[in-house]
């Protein structure tokens, strides 16, 4: 069963979202369990997500950016007003942060760390040179 779709395709946060996430080395996007996820061969930051506050309770986050940071950065973005631990994704190190309390220079940084965790080395060093 497909999930529905969890966005509005012409949200200005995604357009801003997306524009940022676009400019790394070969980022596409693709829509996964009804979010707009973006990749190269793995997956390194999805727009929107849930946060489980209890058995069969869940929060949706739909202006969130879900993202794999170091796990020593991981600690310090968790500290933050507005982040919170993902389902699914929290157990892997993955961390959602509200993505309206972030500027441009802030989320692109965030991109591009996560992006350094799973990319592979040749686009590591594409997004370096």
């Amino acid at each position: 069963m497909a999930h529905p779709q969890m966005f509005e395709d012409d949200d200005p946060a995604l357009q801003r979202f997306r524009t940022i996430a676009l400019t790394l080395p070969e980022a596409a996007e693709k829509i996964s369990h009804g979010r707009p996820t973006f990749f190269t061969k793995k997956t390194f930051a999805i727009f929107g997500g849930t946060l489980k506050i209890g058995p069969k309770e869940m929060e949706q986050r739909p202006h969130a950016m879900i993202i794999k940071p170091n796990p020593l950065d991981a600690e310090v973005l968790l500290e933050r007003p507005g982040s919170f631990v993902p389902m699914y994704l929290g157990p892997s190190g993955w961390v959602g942060l509200e993505f309206a309390d972030l500027d441009d220079g802030e989320i692109r940084e965030l991109l591009v760390d996560s992006y350094r965790n799973t990319a592979s080395a040749r686009l590591i060093k594409a997004l370096d040179a």
